[in-house]
């Protein structure tokens, strides 16, 4: 059964992030750059939420606010986690229950990468 660390090892461990005093649409423009549909929020070391593309529209666009609004205050916290050791089968059943597209990884309490749905569907594929 292949492994998150695996999954980290052939994708890569770049997380992309924001602090959450950002403007959401800086989060937005390193979600085009990248092409990418979540950043993290860290302050400081600590994760302190993620922002999706979903968030944007949702909580910034059909909500009438604007892109200087600050990312705190549509991002998704607690989040919810993985850690390396954590099985595909595992994720895709968290991302099914919990409705999720993005599982930041966290070993010893640091975020050693992100997954998503996507590369956890490949994985099953390839399995």
């Amino acid at each position: 059964m292949t492994t998150v660390r695996q999954l980290l090892d052939g994708k890569g461990r770049q997380v992309y992030s924001v602090g959450p005093q950002a403007p959401v649409l800086d989060a937005i423009r390193l979600m085009a750059e990248h092409r990418i549909g979540a950043l993290l929020v860290m302050k400081g070391e600590s994760l302190a939420g993620i922002v999706s593309e979903r968030d944007y529209a949702l909580k910034v666009i059909l909500r009438g606010r604007g892109g200087d609004t600050p990312v705190r205050d549509i991002m998704s916290s607690p989040v919810l986690t993985v850690t390396p050791d954590a099985t595909v089968q595992e994720c895709m059943q968290l991302v099914t229950d919990r409705r999720v597209r993005h599982l930041p990884v966290v070993e010893a309490g640091r975020v050693a990468g992100m997954i998503s749905i996507g590369d956890l569907v490949k994985a099953v594929i390839a399995e």
